[in-house]
């Protein structure tokens, strides 16, 4: 069960243009910034993301058929904003991962509760 496609929609109106203030700063979260598929229109995506050795690991509590996750993976990378920092981000891939271990003990927990097993990888440049 990831989150419903209607509080997706909610979040997209509503709380995504709070949280978008927040965020950019707050351990555990950032922004995605990707261009649109077919638009080229720029967009900034709040998520969950948290640092691996190789670059970013994001929850994907909406699924991998998410619209922002189709853009980095069709343009082949983006920019993360995280801790007040821009990253250029590249070569994303989605990895499924029942046991989520990418994540921290309390967020692992969390996830699990709301059935997210995917996440996507994305490597700094």
């Amino acid at each position: 069960m990831v989150i419903p496609k209607g509080v997706a929609r909610f979040n997209r109106v509503a709380t995504n243009r709070i949280a978008k203030y927040l965020v950019g700063w707050m351990p555990g979260f950032g922004i995605v910034v990707h261009k649109g598929r077919r638009s080229g229109k720029e967009y900034r995506t709040p998520v969950n993301v948290f640092l691996v050795p190789e670059g970013f690991v994001v929850a994907l509590t909406y699924g991998p058929g998410a619209d922002w996750v189709k853009n980095l993976l069709a343009a082949g990378g983006g920019e993360i904003v995280t801790r007040r920092r821009n990253y250029v981000v590249r070569d994303p891939e989605v990895v499924h991962d029942e046991s989520r271990q990418a994540m921290p003990p309390v967020v692992r927990q969390f996830l699990g509760l709301i059935d997210v097993q995917d996440f996507l990888l994305l490597k700094r440049e």
